[in-house]
C-alpha cells in the first residue's frame, strides 16, 4: 500500500545511493531518478545534494524522510490489524540468530511483533552463523537470520537488512581522529570475533581483496560477542571491526569512535536463511513483517 514513488525516495533516502536503491528494488537506476524528479517537482523542493560520488539529504529532504518513515509505519501498522482481524494466527515459531541480529537488531522487531501476535510463541536460539546454519539443517529451528557471506544449496536466503562494519576504538584512542591507510592495520593491536563468526569472515574477505592477510594482523585476542570486544576496547588501545548496528548507543555517547580507513568499507547485508521449498504460513508472516 506504500505509495512507490515514496517508498522509492525512501530507499534512496536510507541507503543514500542511486545504485544500491535499484538493487533494492529492482529497478533500473534511471528509473530511480525519474521518481525522485517526479517528487521533486510535486514538492518543489530539492531533495539530494551531491557531493562527488555520494549524496546527501537536503534539509527539504531530511523533512520528507521523517514523514516518508512514518508514513511507512502507519501502512504497516494498518495492514497488519486488519490482518489481524481477518485471520487467527496461532503457532509457535522458533527462530535462530546470530549474535548481532540476536542482541541489537531483533528484539524491537520481536517486540512489535507480540503486540500484533499474541497467540504466536517465539523462541529465539543465538549463536555464530556457522551454528545457525547447522540448527537450520537439524531442523532444530524454523528460519535463521545470519550475517556471514557463505552460501549453502541446503537453503534459499533472502536480504533481509543492510549493515556497514567500521573499525572502532575507545573515542579517547591516540588514533581516534587520523585517517588509516589500511596497510597501517599491521600496525595496531586489533580484537576479532571467534571462528565461525559470520562477521570475521565477512572481513576476512574484504581485508583479502585489499591485500590485507587477516592472520598476519597482531591479533590479541579473540572473543564470542560484539559486547565482550566493546568493553574490552575501553579499557585498551585495541581496535576492532565492528557491526555500526553494535555501536550506535556508544557513539551517541562519545565512548567510542569510528576511525575512517582511506578508500575502504564493509558493506554487507544481514540475510533470512530458509529451507528450499514452500515456507509456512507462520515463517510467511514474519519474513514479511520484519521487512
Amino acid at each position: 500500500m506504500f505509495d512507490y514513488r515514496l517508498k522509492v525516495f525512501h530507499t534512496v533516502a536510507s541507503r543514500l545511493s542511486f545504485t544500491k536503491a535499484s538493487e533494492e528494488l529492482h529497478i533500473s537506476q534511471p528509473a530511480v531518478t525519474k521518481h525522485i524528479k517526479e517528487i521533486e517537482t510535486q514538492l518543489g523542493a530539492k531533495l539530494f545534494d551531491r557531493k562527488g560520488t555520494s549524496i546527501q539529504l537536503t534539509q527539504s529532504g531530511k523533512i520528507l524522510h521523517e514523514y516518508a518513515e512514518k508514513i511507512r509505519n502507519i501502512y504497516r501498522d494498518l495492514e497488519f490489524q486488519i490482518s489481524q482481524v481477518n485471520q487467527q494466527h496461532k503457532g509457535k515459531l522458533i527462530i535462530g540468530a546470530s549474535t548481532t541480529v540476536a542482541q541489537y537488531i531483533l528484539p524491537e522487531i520481536l517486540a512489535k511483533f507480540n503486540t500484533y501476535y499474541k497467540d504466536i510463541k517465539i523462541e529465539l536460539l543465538t549463536g555464530n552463523t556457522e551454528a545457525i546454519s547447522a540448527l537450520l539443517k537439524e531442523e532444530k529451528i524454523d528460519l535463521g537470520i545470519i550475517e556471514g557471506e557463505s552460501q549453502s544449496a541446503y537453503f534459499d536466503y533472502k536480504t533481509f537488512k543492510a549493515d556497514e562494519i567500521v573499525l572502532a576504538a575507545k573515542a579517547s584512542h591516540p588514533l581516534a581522529h587520523k585517517t588509516l591507510q589500511t596497510k597501517d592495520l599491521y600496525d595496531i593491536d586489533m580484537i576479532f570475533r571467534e571462528q565461525g563468526s559470520g562477521t570475521l569472515e565477512f572481513i576476512q574477505n574484504r581485508l583479502r581483496e585489499k591485500g590485507i592477510n587477516i592472520s598476519e594482523l597482531k591479533t590479541v585476542i579473540q572473543l564470542g560477542s560484539s559486547e565482550s570486544i566493546k568493553n574490552y576496547l575501553l579499557y585498551s588501545d585495541c581496535m576492532a571491526f565492528l557491526s555500526i548496528n553494535t555501536i550506535l548507543i556508544e557513539l551517541k555517547n562519545n565512548i567510542l569512535t569510528v576511525v575512517d580507513i582511506k578508500n575502504f568499507s564493509i558493506e554487507r547485508n544481514f540475510h533470512f536463511i530458509l529451507p528450499k521449498g514452500d515456507q509456512s504460513e507462520l515463517i510467511a508472516l514474519f519474513l514479511k513483517f520484519a521487512e
